[in-house]
């Protein structure tokens, strides 16, 4: 299933006399044509990007553990030379691609049918020459990688092939539906990151959290780090030696055992409103990570499939534009109704 917002749409690539339904991981490499070494000059329109974002693009079906491994072993030549994943590509460059076995090479006719395409077109909140802002579905992965292979962009990509660039300017957590920053320009990517690391850009999430929240509203700071990887998948948690990450928390409606929340945040770190919110007691409803159990179960029979967390707003100024963006995006039908089934107190 591709995200279980009350639909069931799923991706078929469609290949002549064969029909896999998502992608077929067990599908034999020997059976994908191999391409040769290719050079690639990069234009000024792809430069800045970093070389690993823009292996990606290029070697659409290749998984992304092989491109990294490629630039590890020197396999990707920039100018000649050995380059680190971070390298930021020039315009001008020139760029040796080995050898490599793409899926995209089998699935000539790829196609994305059963109203999947139809859902992107819905989900555009707001689209001009430079940005594109999606409200992502929960269960919707913004991009592919372990043990998936295809997300958002990639899906976006194929829906909208005639669109030169498109870039994930930041990122939401699978579970988390809402407002979703995407590029379309070189220029405009790197003025949202950057805008991204001066706190620039306001993001506001609604959320539901455990309990009665007391103390009205307040911030948390409190550094958090990545852990390894456990039977629930990436985790992060609090640490002394972490990073700096903040976020601020607002009681907005009180219901029998857990309250709704408005939340902003100035850091961007992996999983920071759920760790912050666990940490002072009142964990995310839903949260299968960092959540109550027992709650998360009791939810569950009431309708809740999913984390109660959605980013509901953005707002920024575009300096190169001069325009200035208020986006907002509508809590989603199955929370809303949800919140319906509660007992306001």
């Amino acid at each position: 299933m591709l995200w279980d917002d009350g639909h069931s749409n799923q991706f078929y690539f469609i290949v002549p006399g064969l029909v896999r339904s998502t992608f077929d991981e067990t599908m034999n490499t020997k059976d994908i044509p191999s391409t040769g070494v290719r050079y690639l000059e990069v234009r000024s329109t792809q430069a800045g990007q970093r070389v690993d974002n823009f292996l990606l693009h290029q070697l659409k079906g290749v998984p992304r553990s092989r491109i990294y491994r490629m630039l590890r072993n020197g396999e990707v030549r920039v100018n000649k030379g050995r380059v680190k994943p971070t390298y930021r590509i020039a315009s001008g460059d020139r760029i040796r691609l080995p050898p490599v076995r793409r899926a995209n090479d089998l699935a000539v006719a790829t196609v994305v049918p059963g109203g999947v395409a139809e859902r992107l077109k819905t989900a555009i909140l707001h689209e001009d020459k430079d940005l594109l802002i999606l409200n992502k579905p929960s269960g919707l992965a913004v991009h592919g990688g372990s043990r998936l292979q295809y997300g958002l962009i990639e899906a976006l990509r194929q829906t909208r092939s005639a669109t030169e660039m498109l870039e994930l300017a930041h990122r939401l957590d699978r579970a988390t539906s809402g407002c979703l920053l995407i590029a379309k320009t070189r220029a405009a990517l790197t003025a949202l990151h950057q805008m991204l690391r001066e706190g620039k850009i306001e993001k506001r999430y609604t959320a539901l959290v455990a309990g009665r929240w007391h103390g009205g509203a307040r911030g948390v700071s409190v550094a958090i780090a990545k852990r390894a990887s456990g039977t629930h998948g990436r985790m992060v948690g609090i640490a002394a030696n972490g990073k700096t990450a903040e976020t601020w928390f607002k009681p907005c409606e009180y219901f029998d055992d857990c309250s709704l929340m408005t939340v902003r945040i100035y850091t961007g770190r992996t999983h920071q409103i759920r760790v912050h919110a666990a940490h002072v007691g009142h964990p995310l409803v839903g949260d299968d990570k960092y959540g109550d159990y027992a709650l998360n179960k009791k939810m569950r029979k009431r309708g809740l499939k999913r984390l109660f967390l959605h980013a509901s707003q953005l707002q920024f100024h575009m300096p190169d534009t001069n325009r200035s963006y208020t986006i907002d995006a509508p809590l989603p039908d199955t929370l809303r109704q949800f919140l319906d089934t509660l007992e306001p107190q």
